[in-house]
């Protein structure tokens, strides 16, 4: 533990990357961690990033830490932070090998676990032909049979915007539908039925979608299917650095509450990506990335030269 780091990336996903590349232009002394499992992993190609729009997302981390290594102010490691904590003004971070390091600022851009609905046949298909953004999945099963796991205003609302790739969608409730008579209207005038069904299982060869098995034996086929997911914390890092958690929202359970300036309002300490509210997506993660970056940035010479720090949030965390 000999070098303090001006920040910290925690996650070296799109938002890490982003941010850490940022950093890294500005003369920052910067330490990625990376524990990989990122969360679209699984999938085929990354879909609505701008110079990129179906690249395979290993290839897509790949280019930007070759990128990276132009950038001597920066260094990459393979690891996992177990814990963290104040230490003076800055952190010091707990890797599960053992070792300590210390930061001025510390970034939380871990990503987010994405939960779906336990139904045999999703796993293998998570990210592929069965997704829960239909912005980054969409084009790809654009024209066929397509179904929607869901039940309600949210289902009838995902079901509608499903509609804009296929006209033909069906709602998939899994049981009673539990519709108001306006959302089932406005799914009868778009022509997307609803089965109530309880569905069992999917079928289809490797991550390819065929079909889907209902509990009275029916089959029919789907090749495609859009669920609901929950995005969850993946460790009680930011709880210990002082972050507290927004509001629940219709996707994350307990995201990271920040300002405008990425800001946690805990001194210090920032995240970006997935692991804030909003919509999570690939284009987001590299925007927010690259933002927080420039707002850390802007932080270190602030307080290097007695200036008001940069964000409402970080004035009053000092």
């Amino acid at each position: 533990m000999t070098t303090t780091w001006d920040c910290i990336v925690v996650g070296a996903g799109a938002a890490g990357l982003s941010a850490a590349l940022v950093l890294g232009r500005a003369r920052r002394r910067t330490l990625v961690i990376d524990a990989g499992g990122h969360s679209n992993r699984s999938a085929d190609g990354v879909g609505g990033l701008l110079g990129h729009d179906g690249r395979p997302p290993a290839e897509l981390y790949a280019a930007g830490r070759a990128e990276l290594a132009a950038y001597s102010a920066v260094q990459l490691r393979s690891g996992e932070v177990t814990g963290g904590e104040r230490h003076d003004d800055g952190f010091v971070l707990e890797l599960a090998d053992g070792s300590r390091e210390l930061a001025r600022r510390v970034l939380l851009a871990t990503g987010m676990d994405y939960r779906f609905p336990a139904l045999p046949g999703i796993a293998v298909r998570w990210g592929r032909s069965v997704f829960h953004c239909p912005f980054c999945h969409g084009w790809e099963v654009r024209d066929q049979p397509l179904g929607v796991l869901d039940r309600g205003a949210a289902g009838a609302q995902r079901a509608l915007l499903l509609r804009l790739w296929s006209d033909d969608v069906t709602l998939l409730a899994n049981g009673p539908a539990e519709l108001d008579a306006d959302d089932a209207a406005r799914l009868y005038a778009a022509r997307v039925p609803v089965e109530e069904r309880p569905v069992a299982e999917l079928r289809g060869p490797g991550s390819s979608l065929t079909s889907i098995v209902f509990a009275d034996g029916g089959e029919r086929p789907y090749h495609g299917l859009l669920v609901p997911v929950t995005l969850h914390q993946r460790s009680v890092l930011a709880e210990q650095l002082g972050a507290t958690a927004a509001d629940p929202g219709p996707v994350a359970v307990d995201a990271v509450d920040i300002d405008a300036t990425f800001h946690t309002g805990a001194a210090g300490l920032y995240a970006a990506g997935d692991v804030t509210p909003g919509m999570p997506s690939v284009a987001n993660a590299v925007a927010a990335g690259s933002g927080a970056a420039a707002m850390i940035v802007h932080d270190l010479m602030a307080e290097a030269h007695g200036l008001t720090p940069v964000g409402a949030g970080t004035d009053s965390a000092r």
